[in-house]
């Protein structure tokens, strides 16, 4: 199953071309300038029952170089498939666009995973390799650790996809706030999709609440989904402590009306309840009670 991290590492390619040419200057890769991008098909499968899909694929234009394709793989772990898979992208690539220089970008977010997708895949020959690919790899053990707020100012798209890569890091928190502050302020159609791409990268990681904690501390600026779902749980919540409420005046006049007396403890422990479920069983009970042992003893 593909998952939320997965789909983030590669889509925000899709949604930010021009990051490749941020990515390549902190990995030490001289690419010359792009001017645009364009967002190919990924559908890779020829006629043969094999389906294959890269899993982002774009066109990118340059000042002085020309034009290239890049294909961007987001790898969450070691895959032995992929030795096989990623050299048929690219001569598939090469063989469907003629001419055009094709560079596969490997995007990680652990180091073991990243050291396993750097290494060169060879075809052939232990003497005489035919073919040898060599994955380019983005992951923690070489994208910015960004703390900055001025820095991630400077490029969203890198720090978007700089705290995606560190969403293992001991000090996402610090990086995951310096974004957040960073996004305060920026137009609402830039910071919805960071917002959204930064949770899904993060998936069922302890980081992905901290996102969330940072988020519903201002959420006047985000109208993104995760925000929405934030306000949504705030009146949830709201609506069942209300609930909770009237439940415990209900019972404390029931009980009085039938001259069932509380001890201190037991009238805090009514007060203190918001179990919706708990206090229900207790008015069901206070209504043909006579003693307070009938009411909250646990049957």
């Amino acid at each position: 199953m593909v998952s939320s991290p997965h789909e983030a590492m590669h889509r925000i390619f899709q949604e930010y071309p021009g990051l490749f040419s941020r990515v390549s200057e902190v990995l030490g890769i001289d690419i010359p300038q792009p001017t645009s991008a364009t967002v190919l098909p990924t559908d890779l499968t020829e006629n043969s029952p094999v389906e294959r899909r890269v899993d982002t694929l774009l066109r990118i234009e340059t000042q002085d170089g020309g034009p290239f394709l890049l294909a961007v793989e987001a790898q969450g772990k070691k895959d032995p498939r992929k030795t096989t898979s990623w050299p048929y992208y690219v001569s598939y690539l090469h063989n469907r666009y003629g001419a055009l220089p094709v560079l596969l970008l490997v995007v990680c977010q652990d180091h073991a995973t990243a050291e396993w997708a750097a290494r060169p895949i060879t075809i052939g020959l232990r003497q005489w390799p035919t073919l040898t690919l060599n994955p380019l790899v983005a992951g923690p053990h070489n994208m910015p650790v960004i703390t900055n707020v001025a820095e991630a100012r400077k490029d969203l798209a890198l720090a978007t996809l700089a705290a995606i890569t560190h969403a293992d890091n001991p000090d996402v928190g610090a990086i995951l706030k310096t974004l957040s502050s960073a996004l305060r302020e920026a137009p609402d159609n830039i910071a919805e999709p960071i917002v959204e791409l930064t949770a899904q990268g993060l998936g069922n990681r302890p980081a992905a609440q901290q996102w969330r904690n940072l988020v519903a501390v201002d959420t006047s600026f985000y109208k993104s989904f995760i925000s929405e779902e934030i306000r949504d749980e705030g009146r949830a919540e709201g609506q069942a402590k209300g609930q909770a409420k009237g439940q415990v005046e209900s019972l404390l006049l029931i009980l009085e009306a039938r001259g069932i007396a509380l001890t201190d403890e037991t009238r805090e422990e009514i007060d203190t309840c918001t179990d919706p479920n708990l206090l229900r069983q207790w008015l069901h009970r206070a209504a043909t009670a006579t003693t307070a042992e009938e009411v909250f003893t646990k049957q």
